[in-house]
């Protein structure tokens, strides 16, 4: 991983430099502590587990050997993709469809963010020639649990298999931020593909769902 997110990111920005091309980075909302949450891109990273620190170090790389480059960072990223990688929602949909139970913490804040929607983020930045660090995140701050309750209305699965859990009831190996929801103001204000609110996205993946024949 850590030569994925730094040394790769290292060279790129190099290769970047000597042909005078425009590099955008996807990094990641967990760059934040979570102490806070609703970080703005002023705001100063902190990141509490080993993930979070190398895609800071790619940020910083970047910075320091790209001439022209974007720092996009969403949160929680989710939709239709392969199948044998499942993230948050299609781990959610798929063991609702199939009657499990699923423990969702009620304490951990994130920004969902659909990956259609951050891709069309991406084109128009990658168009546009813009640079600096942009929040490319769901406009929508909603605790894990609301995700997946959320999920289930939009679905029109059973929630009453969502059951509640929090933070401290979980073993990790790794810190996960609390808190790492990312205001996308900025985004918002400039960008002509604008960030989802998590009650158009969910509706979007819904439609997605014959398309990607994923259900």
């Amino acid at each position: 991983m850590s030569k994925l997110h730094i040394e790769a990111t290292k060279h790129l920005a190099i290769a970047s430099d000597h042909v005078n091309s425009h590099l955008i980075y996807v990094s990641t909302d967990y760059v934040f502590d979570g102490e806070k949450g609703f970080y703005t891109e002023e705001d100063k990273p902190n990141p509490i587990s080993y993930y979070g620190h190398t895609k800071l170090r790619g940020e910083e790389f970047l910075k320091g050997y790209a001439t022209e480059w974007c720092i996009a960072r969403p949160s929680a990223l989710y939709g239709w993709g392969p199948k044998h990688k499942q993230n948050f929602a299609t781990w959610i949909i798929n063991n609702l469809k199939q009657g499990k139970e699923v423990k969702v913490l009620t304490d951990q804040h994130v920004s969902p963010t659909l990956n259609t929607n951050l891709a069309a983020m991406l084109l128009e930045i990658a168009e546009r020639k813009i640079t600096g660090t942009t929040h490319t995140a769901g406009a929508s701050k909603v605790s894990r649990h609301e995700f997946a309750l959320k999920l289930a209305e939009t679905f029109n699965l059973n929630k009453n298999l969502i059951k509640p859990i929090t933070m401290n009831e979980i073993r990790w190996k790794a810190k996960r931020p609390k808190d790492s929801s990312l205001n996308v103001s900025n985004a918002n204000s400039f960008l002509n593909t604008k960030p989802l609110q998590l009650n158009n996205a969910s509706e979007i993946m819904k439609k997605e769902t014959i398309e990607s024949k994923q259900i």
